[in-house]
């Protein structure tokens, strides 16, 4: 995946969106230690979007570090029309999704840490079904490897060394 540059990711008016806060529990010698574990998504609703995890004491801390390291790890994800631009199945650990390009109108068919991460990264028309884990963490890393691994029809005529015009989709 190529992430962003710093200077890059402080030039965008980015927004973020916090999928999940688990309370972490560590037995130690004096008895519990307790903890905050937050899940969050970062995008700017035209095509980037990255995600990040923090632990910390506090929850608002917690998000704030999950929230820096989702700015650290951002892709550009590529934007056809209000969809993606074909079918792609996203896999990761134990995370499946299938991701599904709509008609304009449709809206967001998706369900809690997928539709978070489509919403900020800009689609406004997108079907997804999660396969496998019901683990928000899995289902995020499967849907930014989906994400990552599509190609727009510029992208794969430029590789294939044609024109677009000669693909016939």
């Amino acid at each position: 995946m190529n992430y962003l540059l710093r200077s890059e990711v402080e030039k965008l008016n980015l927004e973020d969106r916090v999928v999940a806060i688990n309370r972490v529990a560590k037995t130690v010698k004096g008895g519990r230690n307790i903890r905050f574990s937050a899940l969050v998504v970062v995008g700017n609703g035209n095509g980037y979007v990255g995600i990040g995890t923090g632990k910390a004491t506090e929850v608002p801390e917690a998000i704030r570090k999950a929230s820096e390291d989702a700015k650290k790890h951002m892709i550009n994800v590529p934007i056809v029309g209000t969809t993606i631009p074909h079918r792609i199945h996203g896999a990761k650990a134990s995370g499946k999704v299938l991701l599904m390009p709509a008609k304009e109108g449709t809206g967001i068919i998706a369900g809690g840490p997928v539709r978070a991460i489509c919403e900020l990264a800009g689609y406004k028309d997108i079907r997804a079904k999660n396969l496998g884990s019901s683990n928000p963490r899995n289902i995020i890393n499967a849907c930014i490897e989906g994400f990552a691994s599509m190609k727009t029809v510029e992208e794969v005529a430029r590789l294939r060394g044609k024109s677009v015009e000669e693909f016939d989709y």
